[in-house]
């Protein structure tokens, strides 16, 4: 037996419209740029993961996150707080331990996946915009599947946060005993953002709060549920930012270390 959908009585028929969106406004801007922006970002970090040079600034222990912890046997010894115990080869990253996951949180994320199911994979591009594909599975088939990883790849990350920031301690360093300059003040900046980002995290909110019947009973688990769910609200902006911090602390360190400019010191 087959049913057909009727209209209600009195209701005016559906208008046969045949563009595929009404949206006048630039719609295609945000996707453009976000386009723009991620792979921008993606290419100077592959170049200068695999550059193997410019660092590292000795005299004062500057090491950049995008060598960091360093553990190669091509790394600088000094860089090496953790061993080297990864072969030299040009084709592996000095940092390989740490960037795998660093990327898996990154492509997990949760604001990051809205951001490139939009720009690349148009999916959809915005909102009262068509889905640029003809099928939606949802995140349960391969490869999306493995999206359910982020909760995992948060601890990672965690770590990862405590070795740059026990970097940003080790910079606190000068020929002659304790320093400061400019370098520090990148690093520190960087390392409260990517805390921020990391803190801001939607499974670090749930961990904080979640599966708790009454908040009542768990006074402390709610006040960091509170402040992190603040944080919530500017994952997105907290996203771009620690892009922003990661890319201008690995420029910094390689032009100190490649001599283009003079770390500007305030103490030491």
């Amino acid at each position: 037996m087959t049913t057909t959908a009727t209209r209600p009585i009195g209701a005016r028929p559906r208008a046969a419209i045949e563009a595929k969106t009404l949206r006048t406004d630039r719609w295609w801007l945000a996707p453009l740029l976000t386009v723009i922006g991620l792979t921008a970002w993606v290419a100077y970090a592959t170049f200068r993961v695999f550059m193997q040079k410019y660092y590292w600034v000795g005299a004062y222990h500057y090491l950049t996150p995008f060598y960091s912890p360093c553990v190669s046997k091509g790394c600088v010894p000094e860089a090496s707080e953790f061993g080297q115990p990864l072969p030299d080869s040009p084709w592996i990253p000095y940092a390989a331990l740490s960037l795998p996951f660093l990327l898996l949180f990154r492509l997990t994320c949760y604001y990051y996946r809205k951001a490139y199911y939009r720009s690349f994979w148009m999916s959809p591009p915005a909102c009262a915009v068509p889905d640029g594909h003809g099928a939606y599975s949802g995140e349960t088939r391969f490869p999306l599947v493995f999206q359910n990883a982020h909760r995992y790849a948060f601890y990672a990350a965690v770590l990862i946060s405590l070795i740059n920031t026990w970097d940003a301690v080790l910079a606190m360093h000068s020929p002659t005993g304790f320093g400061f300059g400019l370098g520090n003040v990148i690093l520190w900046v960087n390392v409260i953002m990517l805390w921020a980002y990391t803190a801001s995290c939607h499974s670090c909110r749930h961990i904080m709060g979640g599966r708790l019947k009454h908040f009542s009973k768990h006074p402390v688990r709610y006040k960091l549920w509170g402040f992190v769910s603040k944080l919530n609200t500017r994952h997105m902006g907290l996203a771009w930012t620690t892009l922003a911090t990661l890319a201008l602390t690995d420029f910094y360190i390689m032009a100190v270390s490649a001599g283009w400019i003079n770390d500007l010191r305030f103490i030491g």
